[in-house]
């Protein structure tokens, strides 16, 4: 769970225009995050399935919308891929 300090902190580093909270970029950027948390939890406790079951879940969403990037906005997704250190 990402603290309000947080989730600020990331949608300023990505956002497009100052009321910007939805957009692909910031959305990636936030689940990144979760799943960067949720890999260090599933890591200490190897037998929460659940949690396991809602890492894929993100995971998922984070392709879907890495997708979307790509096909309309490509430079975007690059600097994105750069930024956050995912594989492609």
């Amino acid at each position: 769970m990402l603290t309000k300090r947080v989730k600020s902190r990331i949608i300023g580093e990505h956002k497009k225009h100052d009321k910007d909270t939805g957009s692909a970029e910031v959305q990636i950027a936030m689940i990144s995050r979760q799943v960067d948390e949720l890999a260090d939890h599933l890591k200490k406790n190897p037998k929460d399935n659940h949690s396991r079951r809602g890492l894929l879940k993100m995971v998922s969403r984070r392709r879907k919308l890495l997708s979307y990037l790509k096909k309309t906005e490509p430079g975007s997704y690059d600097k994105l891929i750069k930024k956050l250190d995912l594989k492609r």
